[in-house]
């Protein structure tokens, strides 16, 4: 009995409960209690009028009772902390291995009180025939770029060939179309002007600008699948409009301080390029709830096209920039409220593209793998850290990257897959122990810089998968236990070239940007829905067959 008495006097307990794993919707529990012993009260005890009966029983029954509490297991503190100690590694433990709980349990209740609404839009695939080199193939990452005078059409060119109205009006069910073994990028439709015409637009979240090829006049544009978009005066956007000051913040010196018209030039990371002048117009939406919308959105009237461009935009109209950027086009429905700003796209394995959303409605609520977007090294792009790459059980190296750590991009706009110098070596060389009888090296198909020919022309990756093997990228920071992962298999990395041959699809992103990030394209991103989340700044995914969100019956389709 002395020896408890000495102990030193418990204040509370808290006690924390953690969700069942297979059910992490409940959150955790937080209980405390506290532990009384009042010398008030016990005062307030002996100031009543005692018992007569059985006292001595009863100072015993107390005393008995006071020191089995006291042994008991939550009057330890050291077993107390020790215990809330392990929970509390425990928790961060289970937090990191359930990926999407920490964002998940943050941010549900606020997207299901924010949510406005959103857009689905069908995708489909560019048809035609295949590559002949890899120039014809896209790699976007557009910018805006200083720009000479002499490059833009004066402006009272543009204003004599300014025609009647065309509004825009576009449905808001973004079908996706695209074939990464035909033409290598996504096409959604929009419909633009009054009365409505349709547009065909590459989706590409590695652009800014949505824009559409125009008659300004036009002075290099590529054949497209429409006629050219025909702006009006009240169509023009100004140069003090907040949107031309973004577009042209790179220029070092005032263009034209009396101009009527905005101009630009975009430059991709494949040295093409888009002049044009920005315009505003009416674009028409079908809200997933169906109701109609048609706000004024601004976009680029583009009228003098350069490079891969003229190639690539035979089939489509122009590009739907869907990045961070204030003037992309997410950007601006959720300034006008009719959405949050998230953009999510599902790129199917086979031919028959997939589809498009704008807005949280269709995000999924559990399941998916969440990792934070980074800020930096480039701010208006979907970019995550890489912490590791392997393929297979050989880890990558992964070069020109800080303490080990790399950045992923996330961009749509580009065909193939991109790695640092030291990372695309390193794979070349692991892929060396592939070539054998079944499967060698094809120098004469010149498709990819890599091709292999097979005993018998390959017609699916699945004949041809048993040589190759999948990659994993682990994401987070170094403070986390467990990494984020996304598997890629060989069908994420491989294509099928016109010979019957397998291509490797990674290519060194040295030779076409500066090669400080890695760049997951189309090749990639099939297969599984991507998500970017710029309320909550995250990226997240999950393997999907791409047919269409769990909400939606069907997809609308243009065709």
């Amino acid at each position: 009995m002395e020896e408890t008495k000495n102990s030193p006097p418990i204040q509370g307990v808290v006690i924390i409960t953690l969700p069942p794993p297979d059910n992490p919707s409940y959150g955790k529990t937080i209980t405390a209690f506290t532990l009384s012993d009042s010398p008030t009260h016990q005062q307030q005890q002996e100031e009543e009028p005692p018992q007569q009966s059985q006292p001595h029983n009863q100072d015993l029954n107390t005393g008995v009772l006071r020191a089995s509490l006291e042994r008991s297991f939550f009057f330890r503190p050291k077993i107390v902390f020790g215990l809330l100690g392990i929970s509390l590694i425990a928790l961060s433990f289970w937090s990191s291995l359930t990926q999407e709980t920490l964002f998940e349990l943050r941010d549900v209740e606020h997207d299901l009180k924010s949510s406005n609404s959103s857009f689905i839009l069908p995708l489909y695939p560019k048809r035609g025939g295949a590559w002949n080199s890899r120039t014809d193939v896209e790699f976007k990452l557009g910018r805006f770029v200083d720009f000479k005078p002499d490059k833009f059409m004066d402006q009272e060119k543009i204003a004599k060939s300014l025609s009647a109205a065309t509004k825009l009006d576009s449905s808001v069910n973004f079908p996706v179309r695209g074939n990464i073994h035909s033409e290598g990028l996504y096409y959604t439709y929009m419909l633009v002007g009054n009365p409505p015409r349709p547009y065909f637009l590459d989706i590409d979240t590695g652009s800014d600008l949505m824009w559409i090829q125009c008659d300004a006049p036009c002075t290099s544009c590529a054949k497209g699948a429409h006629p050219l978009y025909k702006p009006r005066n009240v169509n023009m956007i100004p140069p003090k409009n907040p949107y031309c000051v973004e577009v042209q913040e790179n220029l070092k010196s005032k263009y034209c301080d009396n101009c009527h018209q905005c101009d630009y030039e975009i430059e991709y990371a494949d040295r093409s390029s888009s002049v044009g002048v920005l315009a505003k117009d009416e674009l028409q939406l079908v809200l997933a709830n169906g109701t109609g919308t048609k706000p004024n959105v601004v976009f680029g009237c583009a009228y003098d096209q350069q490079g891969t461009l003229l190639n690539t935009l035979a089939s489509t109209d122009g590009i739907l920039g869907l990045s961070r950027a204030p003037i992309s086009l997410p950007s601006q429905l959720a300034s006008h409220g009719l959405i949050n700003n998230v953009i999510g796209h599902c790129l199917r394995t086979d031919t028959n593209g997939g589809y498009l959303f704008l807005g949280n409605d269709f995000v999924p609520q559990w399941r998916m793998s969440w990792v934070p977007m980074l800020n930096n090294p480039f701010p208006n792009l979907y970019q995550a850290q890489l912490m590791k790459m392997n393929y297979g059980g050989k880890e990558l190296r992964l070069g020109s990257t800080s303490y080990g750590q790399g950045t992923v991009v996330f961009d749509s706009g580009s065909t193939y897959t991109y790695f640092t110098d030291q990372a695309y070596k390193a794979l070349i060389s692991m892929l060396e122990e592939i070539s054998s009888e079944d499967l060698i090296k094809d120098a004469s198909d010149t498709t990819l810089p890599i091709c292999w020919r097979a005993k018998f022309p390959v017609r699916s990756i699945e004949e041809v998968r048993q040589f190759f093997k999948p990659l994993n990228l682990q994401f987070g920071s170094k403070w986390r236990i467990v990494f984020t992962k996304l598997w890629i298999p060989a069908e994420g990395f491989l294509t099928i070239s016109e010979k019957g041959n397998v291509c490797l699809g990674i290519l060194d992103g040295s030779n076409v940007h500066d090669g400080s990030a890695i760049i997951l394209g189309d090749i990639s991103l099939r297969g599984q829905l991507f998500v970017y989340d710029n309320v909550n700044q995250k990226i997240g995914w999950i393997r999907s067959n791409c047919e269409r969100p769990e909400k939606v019956p069907s997809l609308p389709s243009f065709f």
